[in-house]
């Protein structure tokens, strides 16, 4: 029996009518006519419900109506898993730049990131490295994969049962540490994790909120860039550089896995809900931190939602030592639950179709915190938490009607309005014992908004730009932007007024792939899926090329470099890899990079004057300079042996001899906290590389003399500084001879660098000085006491070390005081002129008139000093950006040639400058040096500052580090407590157990990796920015050495390090 049934095609009510047919060979019908199936009797199919033929044309389709696309069998199976319970997210993007993603079988982890191409710039996704065999499990597969919000990323892996494992990624990208194991967590399902959440990090008392950048307005010939705050609230970590994992079970079970002050990590249970039989089950479960307490929506599988306030103490006491260092404290955290609000999460529309028993079965579930929203009497308006599902209709394959894919979006605000009643009774008792009735406080409820109805599928939800915008990643691959706060579609149309997204000014994503799960980069700029085949794709947001050439030109060019500024911008916290991906594009014009990184430094206020005496730390933790630096190293790198940009090659000297001085003083001034545990200068691994640094200084100081020499020499160069007219044509002149020495000096920051490296070479030249004749006198008593001990005694290899430093340090071809002398005089130059060319501005200025003398003085000088300072940050500005020096800087640079430079060169060999070799700066742009560099497959270690070897068959080597001999002989422990004031030694054990704390063993443990991975032997680390590479050096057991490495976490430009192949160090 078959029944015929009519449905909507348009994916409203489907209404079953029809009439059932019997047909049967054996049967007949009476009279002369009799039906066989098997004879000449029209078939089933060619019958409509009255009997009659169906119409050919009909069959034929001559409306051409397009065919529905039969739903994909991976598409299936992955809605299935969302349907069945929550945290089941495959792939996860740290804010590092590392790329987490379940394998197809689900027994291990690949590991990727966004990496510049070394022999192009170009980026793209890296290969996948596996890493993760202890992760396998023989009971389930990996179900969900969480990042936290620490600067080392931490790694959440959990797997079917509910067993969960945290990474650290504590130095590389695509290398983890295991710093909690899942082997002793329960095998239970009703244990299975349904939603989690990392705590956030601790904001600064004196700053308790974030800063959202955005969006660039338009105002008459330029964009103006606002800036908001946006409260945070915890509950967080008692240590701010530390987070914790909140988890929900199926069984009602809230799980808080915590590091102590020791770095244990322990957890503590609370039980929210009482699971007393199978409806009472939760399936999906959401969090969210709101007004320091957890807000946590539950999704049972009798279709109830639930939501649920958590508070968390950590047990630390009242009265706290205030000197004792933040998260020294014992920890022993405690959780309370309070129930607010229950209703139903399946509630239909009016406007809903009922399609399927499907739409009846959630898949996602989001719990959103309140938001903030300013008015325009610049006050703040506060909009309730709201709760987020998803139910999704899939059509199977079997449905003969043509339907749509749909998601439905509930949404429920949480509302404190609900007013509570007292009966009468009550009422009335209080009146006559005579006492004033008090209203009861108002209760919470779940006021339902509007379903939205999309026709696709809902795979992803991502919470972008401080949560103020929802992104929905659908199955084909597409995205939408809504609103938080009235889910209005955004980014879908042009503006260039008011810019907020790199959508709205042209860039849009291309090559759309049809997916299963997906997540945004921390900027929001491009995303990673995972594809119906498994595979992983990177998806970044592309300008369209045949309007490339027109967004060079007029407001549309404005409005490019308006968006780009603000993606920037709003990550300058977090990894921006993919923004400068989908920049680099633009580079080939470089007034765009200029212009680029102008816009950025407006719209982040960055300081870039350092003209006057300034201490020099402040110019070191000036991290968005740095990043604009690094910005501007990366635009202008064409690949491994390829010559740099002007701007490129400034950028990579200015970026390394910060990074050069800031090892040299981490390795010197030991925190007062450390110094009783940790003497790096005690260890001849850091003796060493710190010998690497002042050879890379000292041949930088070198290089920087012969350059500028050699402009002394070019008479064009110097025909340019002695007219006014010709001095606008310094800059360009400077740019086609590729000569960056001059830049590096008049710039207020780089010369404070140069400064800055100056004390620390001298500083290393006491220090090695001082301990060699310290070795010498003790070999030579032990000589005069024993004769023969002393022969047979093997030279320390620490002493070896601070003979190789006091090698470099005092063989230099430029005397480094002199050099200093010339760069000190040189800034005490440029001060005069700025103080005299700017007093004209002063003069202009005429205060408001003021009958109080003394305010009036007051507001002048203000006035006076605030205009000085804002022409010399464009000043520098402008320098820095590879412009030409203002017109009074003619005279300070022209006696700096004609008289500083001359005395100094006669104080120096010239001869021996120009044939010096220079290949440790990588600097020599020539073909011929960077052909030979090339063939000799020649790279720097970034942090010993070796030269080190790559062949064409992948063998890659390295000059052998100085060894950690037995140097700890005769009190030499206390050596660098005896040289330097104030300086504190430590004892054998003391060392070792420094060693052990320093190495960060404990309990983390070294994941191992696949063949493809061990074939990197030795490794090496590759910056996915600048392509720069160091040593893997990792495991060591010296206290001193592993404090001093980890100071090289990230690259000297600010990238992330990843270990790489033999494959990746071919020439």
């Amino acid at each position: 029996m078959n029944t015929l049934t009519h449905g909507n095609d348009h994916g409203g009510h489907v209404g079953t009518a029809g009439m059932p047919l019997l047909l049967d060979s054996a049967m007949g019908i009476d009279g002369d006519m009799h039906v066989n199936a098997m004879d000449s009797a029209m078939a089933l199919d060619d019958v409509d419900l009255f009997g009659d033929p169906v119409m050919d044309t009909t069959l034929d389709n001559p409306l051409n109506l397009p065919s529905r696309p039969e739903p994909n069998k991976q598409l299936q199976q992955r809605l299935q898993e969302l349907r069945t319970r929550g945290c089941c997210q495959g792939i996860a993007w740290s804010r590092q730049g590392t790329i987490a993603s379940v394998t197809k079988d689900g027994r291990a982890i690949d590991l990727r990131f966004l990496r510049s191409r070394p022999d192009n710039g170009a980026w793209e996704l890296s290969e996948s490295y596996s890493c993760s065999n202890t992760l396998s499990s023989p009971v389930g597969i990996i179900s969900h994969l969480a990042w936290g919000a620490t600067s080392s990323p931490e790694l959440a892996v959990i797997d079917t049962v509910g067993r969960i494992s945290i990474l650290s990624f504590s130095i590389t990208l695509n290398r983890c540490y295991a710093v909690r194991k899942w082997d002793l967590d329960p095998v239970d399902d009703l244990h299975a994790v349904v939603g989690c959440y990392w705590l956030p990090l601790a904001l600064q008392p004196t700053r308790p909120f974030n800063v959202f950048y955005g969006p660039a307005v338009w105002e008459e010939t330029k964009y103006r860039y606002e800036t908001s705050p946006v409260l945070g609230w915890g509950p967080w970590h008692p240590n701010p550089a530390k987070s914790a994992l909140v988890c929900v079970t199926t069984n009602g079970l809230l799980k808080l896995i915590y590091s102590q002050h020791n770095n244990r990590v322990e957890e503590t249970v609370l039980e929210l809900e009482s699971v007393t039989s199978s409806d009472d089950l939760i399936t999906h479960a959401s969090l969210c931190s709101d007004r320091n307490t957890l807000l946590i929506a539950l999704a049972t599988a009798s279709k109830q939602l639930r939501v649920v306030r958590a508070t968390l103490q950590w047990g630390l006491p009242q009265q706290a030592d205030k000197q004792a260092p933040p998260g020294s404290m014992p920890l022993s955290p405690s959780m309370k639950e309070k129930h607010v609000a229950v209703t139903s999460w399946l509630q239909h529309g009016p406007n809903e179709p009922a399609l399927d028993t499907s739409m009846a079965q959630l898949s996602h579930i989001e719990m959103l915190p309140p938001a903030f929203v300013r008015l325009p009497n610049n006050t703040q308006h506060v909009h309730p938490p709201l709760v987020l599902t998803v139910r999704s209709y899939l059509p199977p394959d079997s449905s003969p009607y043509s339907q749509d894919p749909q998601s439905v979006i509930d949404r429920w605000e949480i509302l404190s309005d609900h007013p509570q009643t007292v009966h009468p009774a009550f009422e009335q008792l209080g009146a006559k014992n005579g006492s004033v009735s008090v209203a009861p406080p108002t209760m919470a409820r779940l006021r339902k908004l509007e379903s939205i109805a999309v026709p696709k599928i809902i795979v992803s939800i991502s919470m972008l730009q401080l949560g103020k915008v929802i992104c929905f990643t659908f199955s084909d691959g597409t995205v939408q932007y809504r609103d938080r706060l009235t889910m209005n579609e955004v980014y879908n149309e042009h503006n260039v007024n008011s810019i907020m997204s790199l959508h709205q000014v042209g860039f849009q994503f291309t090559n759309d792939t049809p997916c299963l799960q997906s997540v945004f980069s921390p900027t929001g700029c491009s995303f990673a899926q995972i594809c119906e085949d498994g595979e992983v794709k990177w998806n970044k947001m592309h300008y369209p090329m045949e309007e490339f050439n027109v967004a060079m030109q007029g407001n549309r060019h404005g409005a490019v470099l308006a968006a780009l500024t603000v993606a920037i911008a709003a990550a300058s916290q977090n990894n921006c890899d993919d923004v400068l991906a989908i920049a680099r594009p633009f580079a080939e014009n470089p007034d765009f990079m200029y212009a680029w990184l102008r816009q950025m430094m407006t719209a982040l206020k960055i300081p870039v004057d350092y003209s006057e005496d300034a201490h020099h730390d402040q110019l070191v933790r000036n991290h968005n300079l740095q990043l604009c630096l690094s910005i501007l190293n990366h635009l202008g790198f064409r690949g491994e042996f390829q010559p740099r940009s002007f701007g490129s090659k400034f950028a990579m000297l200015g970026l390394n001899v910060r990074n050069i001085v800031i090892l040299i003083t981490i390795a010197s001034n030991m925190p007062n906290t450390l110094k009783e545990k940790l003497s790096p200068l005690d260890e001849p691994e850091v003796v060493d590389t710190l010998a690497g640094c002042a050879k890379w200084a000292v041949d930088l100081l070198s290089w920087l003399a012969d350059c500028l020499f050699q402009l002394a020499d070019d008479p064009t160069f110097m025909a340019i500084l002695s007219d006014q007219k010709r001095f606008p044509e310094l800059a360009n002149y400077l740019q086609s001879r590729g000569d960056v020495s001059l830049h590096l000096l008049l710039c207020s920051s780089t010369r404070g660098f140069l400064s800055a490296a100056c004390r620390r070479l001298f500083h290393l030249e006491t220090l090695s000085r001082r301990a060699n004749n310290f070795y010498e006198k003790t070999a030579q008593t032990q000589k005069d006491s024993d004769p023969a001990a002393a022969a047979a005694r093997p030279t320390s290899a620490l002493y070896h070390a601070y003979q190789k430093m006091q090698r470099f340090t005092s063989s230099s071809l430029v005397k480094v005081n002199m050099f200093e002398e010339l760069v000190n005089q040189l800034g005490k130059d440029i001060r005069a002129a700025y103080r005299d060319s700017l007093s004209g501005l002063v003069n202009n200025f005429k205060p408001p008139p003021s009958n109080n003398p003394q305010q009036a003085q007051q507001l002048l000088q203000t006035a006076d000093e605030q205009m000085i300072k804002k022409a010399q940050q464009h000043c520098e500005l402008d320098m820095l950006l590879a412009s030409n020096p203002p017109p009074s800087f003619r005279e300070v640079i022209h006696k700096f040639f004609t008289t500083s430079i001359a005395a100094f060169r006669d104080q120096t060999d010239s001869a021996r400058l120009y044939f010096s070799n220079f290949d440790l700066l990588e600097v020599e742009d020539d073909p011929k040096s960077l052909a030979r560099r090339r063939a000799a497959g020649q790279y720097v270690d970034v942090f010993r500052r070796a030269e080190m070897y790559a062949s064409s068959n992948g063998e890659i080597s390295q000059p052998p580090m100085v060894g950690v001999g037995d140097y700890r002989v005769n009190g030499l422990m206390t050596l660098s407590r005896n040289l330097q004031p104030g300086g504190a030694g430590q004892t054998n054990a003391a060392g070792n157990e420094a060693g052990a704390a320093g190495a960060g063993s404990g309990s983390a443990q070294l994941l191992g990796h696949t063949a493809a991975y061990s074939s990197a032997v030795p490794g090496w680390r590759r910056c996915v920015r600048c392509a720069s590479v160091m040593e893997d050096v990792f495991g060591h057991r010296m206290p001193g050495f592993t404090f001093v490495l980890a100071q090289q976490r990230k690259c000297s430009c600010g990238g992330n390090w990843g270990v790489v192949l033999k494959s990746d160090v071919h020439p």
